[in-house]
């Protein structure tokens, strides 16, 4: 049983996106079982028969959808690089977020029921996504229990995870709705082995406002408060958090009176940085 597999899933992930020959082939062409397990951080023993299996890399271009609403489910996939966004779109073509799938994340879930996807996901950067044919799923986990209930683990935490910060945004205020989303995706970053401080947003303001079911000015606004009074540094889409801690507690920001006190000594500190330096040259 475990032969035949591999043939079904190369049949299967040569035929599943014609738009990824318009992409340059490069980095891996295959994952083995151990290393999709690795990425999605399960400490599964797989014995002997995981070399059986190999799955398909394919990259995407930004803005690149990798699956569309109403198409037939017959596909999970795996963030190797890259980053995402996950949509539903209404009646009258308006656009939802749902959530940004990035490095580790697992996706395509919303398909299992209905058999065919309810959402969409569109690339926001350069992507490798690693295809995980259903079909293929299903034969691992009857040779394998243990990893198979992992694997619905992992499709629990992407729910619980999106679910949580959903339920918590809704009774905080703008300002505390940004300041959780930029702390959750620090915390993202650091489990992927990156800065948990220091990173790009992929996404735009618009996108994030979308997500947060913020207005794009409500979200630049709140930006650039944040970086007045030093809870962040902002320049376009690169951002430095400096206090994580202040970021995910905040339930408001501090009045305007208070806000210009701490605008005016960030600026007095900035100003001895300055003058110490130029001391320091002389």
């Amino acid at each position: 049983m475990l032969n035949t597999s591999m043939s079904d899933i190369k049949s299967t992930s040569a035929s599943v996106r014609n738009v990824s020959a318009a992409v340059p082939r490069q980095g891996k062409l295959w994952s083995s079982l151990n290393e999709i397990c690795d990425l999605l951080r399960i400490p599964v023993a797989l014995g002997g028969f995981h070399d059986e299996f190999q799955f398909q890399h394919v990259q995407f271009k930004s803005g690149q959808r990798i699956h569309t609403i109403g198409q037939p489910f017959d596909m999970l996939y795996i963030v190797y690089s890259g980053f995402l966004k996950s949509v539903i779109i209404d009646e009258s073509g308006n656009e939802q977020v749902l959530g940004f799938p990035m490095k580790g994340d697992l996706f395509g879930i919303d398909g299992i029921h209905g058999k065919h996807y309810s959402t969409e996901a569109v690339a926001l950067s350069n992507c490798e996504i690693i295809l995980v044919p259903f079909k293929a799923f299903l034969t691992i986990g009857r040779a394998n229990a243990e990893l198979e209930a992992a694997i619905y683990g992992v499709m629990s935490r992407e729910l619980v995870r999106e679910q949580s910060l959903i339920g918590t945004l809704g009774s905080l205020s703008a300002e505390a709705r940004v300041a959780r989303f930029l702390v959750s995706l620090s915390e993202r970053f650091a489990d992927m082995g990156y800065s948990g401080k220091q990173f790009n947003l992929r996404m735009t303001r618009q996108e994030i406002g979308n997500y947060l079911g913020l207005t794009l000015e409500t979200v630049s606004r709140t930006f650039s408060a944040f970086n007045a009074i030093g809870l962040i540094s902002v320049d376009q889409r690169a951002i430095v958090l400096h206090d994580i801690q202040a970021l995910r507690t905040l339930r408001r920001l501090p009045p305007s009176h208070a806000r210009a006190k701490a605008e005016a000594a960030k600026a007095l500190k900035q100003a001895n940085a300055a003058a110490s330096s130029a001391e320091e040259a002389i």
